[in-house]
């Protein structure tokens, strides 16, 4: 049976060299990206913006990202962050960015059409202890020296980071023109339209899916794996076009 997916689309102004669409792809999981790969191809977008969770901790041989990376690269530049489940397998991901050719930004940015897109890596990536991460526990910090020198960046700046509970700590009084995050996966389960959980946010999650503030935008996320299967609660593939201001 096909698994459901919904579409959302965003149109926002930038100082763009010309304009483009960007397909926002968050916490795919290593699972099958078949579910979401034909409707991306539909809109053949300029490139791909992924903040992390390509792959998924428990799993010790994340081929999956190479996979993955090389599908995305065949059709259009890609630029990506480390989420929290890379933590096992950073090592993995960088290696599967340098065969494949996709940027990844780790505490660090890059140009593309007259935009500056950063990556905020998550504070689980080389943590000691890191294998204690638990549903309650709170995020370790990120590197907020890079997020404030980004910050300070001239221009139309779009930061790739993974944890949406950044946002209030962290990122909300930066000078940071968009931010992208996932992690939550909407909450996983959704009771009568509002998520139910999120990481580090606990029940009832303020930001676990939508744009919020005008400035981040939280993706449910293209896999259905979570501490339970999703409820009232589909997948979630974004779409943004970025117009000349």
């Amino acid at each position: 049976m096909k698994q459901k997916l919904d579409i959302t689309e965003y149109r926002l102004k930038a100082p763009v060299d010309r304009p483009f669409l960007a397909a926002f792809v968050s916490d795919t999981h290593g699972e099958d990206p078949s579910v979401w790969l034909g409707e991306s191809d539909k809109r053949n977008p300029d490139i791909f913006l992924i903040p992390g969770d390509i792959t998924d901790r428990h799993n010790e041989s994340p081929a999956c990202a190479l996979e993955l990376l090389g599908e995305l690269t065949k059709r259009a530049p890609v630029f990506m962050s480390l989420g929290n489940h890379e933590r096992m397998s950073a090592d993995f991901v960088r290696e599967a960015a340098e065969q494949t050719g996709a940027v990844l930004l780790e505490d660090a940015y890059t140009e593309y059409n007259g935009i500056k897109i950063g990556g905020l890596t998550s504070g689980y990536v080389g943590e000691p202890g890191r294998l204690r991460q638990g549903h309650f526990r709170k995020t370790p910090p990120p590197n907020i020296g890079f997020a404030k020198e980004f910050a300070a960046l001239d221009g139309y700046k779009l930061l790739l980071s993974h944890h949406p509970e950044y946002y209030p700590r962290y990122l909300s009084d930066l000078d940071i023109s968009l931010i992208l995050s996932g992690h939550a996966h909407g909450g996983q389960w959704r009771i009568f339209g509002h998520p139910f959980f999120a990481p580090d946010q606990a029940f009832f999650p303020k930001y676990a899916q939508g744009f919020h503030d005008g400035k981040m935008i939280v993706s449910r996320g293209l896999a259905n794996n979570g501490p339970a299967p999703r409820f009232g609660n589909r997948r979630e593939l974004i779409f943004i076009s970025f117009e000349k201001e």
